[in-house]
């Protein structure tokens, strides 16, 4: 960030644990949200305006979204006709902090291979299309957003770029700031990271604007531990199965959209002919809620721990009490090697989430 001159931002998306924000704190100088609620949670654990950007803003939120923002990003040119004099108005009144108001544009151009993570396949919702722009920003406007990367290196944000400028070029030297979204996995071993600074330079000075990256993975990438026991262990026509006291669908259900497989620690990843081999089950009654074969040095027990690594980024956000299961409590361990339990859930947790 300071060798490029940018803004790396925190997506709450990716990363919500508030408790660890202190951390972030200390190196981040601002986060990003896409509902009111995640705002809420930027103003009140990182003490930021948050830069905004919602599909879709509701009249009756959108008052509030103004107050607790700097940035506000809108994904259509309808809802920036339909909220501007709002913009308008809060910015005449308070001179000392005016809003910075962007268009997320589609580049029509992604190499995300899971159709459900790519915001460029055909009918995409997210972002307009050039051809919905005319030759000037809508007056007003300052700022340019794309979000079209995950978890992806410096090389496909290169190859985006190129699509990015030769669609949006003219519509870039009339804008302030360019915010190039998440999927910018900066934290992963052999990422190039100086390809990164030097894209990031180019398009300042050529474009005489601000970069703004908002990772969400990079952030909590390779941490996170998430500790299941072994409650039963089956034969099913020839696969020994083993029930955890997880489930992969309700506590890690990105492993299944995505789909990924997580690593455990001191197991294979892929099966090895010989060895204890067994296929990992959740304790929901969904018939999909597994992951595939894992294989270990010595046979399951009931009672054995396994211990999933690289569980924080995308699966905490997005955990559930599906069938009632109880979530997993949530701690940090510190360099000290001592835990500090920060959550425990339980059937009040359930029910509040439910009528």
């Amino acid at each position: 960030m300071d060798e490029a001159g940018c803004q790396i931002i925190l997506a709450l998306k990716g990363f919500s644990m508030f408790s660890a924000f202190p951390i972030v704190k200390e190196y981040l100088p601002g986060a990003t949200a896409s509902s009111l609620h995640e705002i809420k949670l930027i103003n009140d654990y990182l003490g930021y305006k948050s830069h905004t950007y919602i599909p879709a803003y509701q009249d009756r939120e959108f008052a509030e979204v103004l107050e607790r923002s700097s940035h506000i990003t809108f994904n259509s040119l309808s809802q920036w006709e339909r909220f501007k004099g709002q913009v308008k108005a809060f910015n005449q009144a308070n001179p000392e902090r005016i809003i910075s108001c962007g268009i997320r544009v589609n580049p029509q151009y992604s190499e995300v291979e899971t159709d459900m993570y790519n915001p460029c396949v055909p009918g995409s919702r997210l972002g307009v299309t050039r051809t919905h722009l005319g030759e000037q920003l809508p007056e007003g406007m300052e700022g340019i957003h794309f979000h079209t990367l995950c978890e992806n290196g410096s090389d496909v944000l290169e190859r985006t770029l190129e699509a990015l400028e030769s669609r949006f070029g003219d519509l870039l030297h009339q804008a302030k700031w360019l915010n190039m979204g998440g999927g910018h996995l900066m934290t992963r071993e052999g990422y190039d990271i100086s390809k990164l600074v030097k894209l990031i330079k180019q398009l300042k000075e050529k474009y005489n604007l601000e970069v703004i990256l908002e990772p969400g993975s990079a952030i909590a990438w390779r941490t996170g531990y998430l500790t299941s026991t072994v409650l039963d262990i089956m034969e099913s026509q020839g696969i020994q199965v083993a029930i955890l006291d997880t489930s992969f669908a309700a506590h890690m259900p990105d492993t299944l959209e995505m789909p990924y497989k997580p690593r455990i620690l001191g197991a294979h990843y892929e099966p090895m002919e010989g060895m204890p081999t067994y296929r990992l089950g959740g304790m929901t009654c969904l018939a999909g809620d597994f992951m595939g074969d894992y294989s270990f040095e010595k046979p399951l027990e009931i009672g054995s721990q396994l211990v999933f690594d690289d569980m924080i980024h995308y699966t905490m956000v997005k955990t559930t009490t599906f069938n009632g299961v109880n979530l997993p409590s949530i701690g940090i361990w510190k360099t000290d090697d001592t835990f500090q339990l920060v959550k425990q859930y339980g059937y009040e947790s359930f029910k509040d989430r439910l009528s």
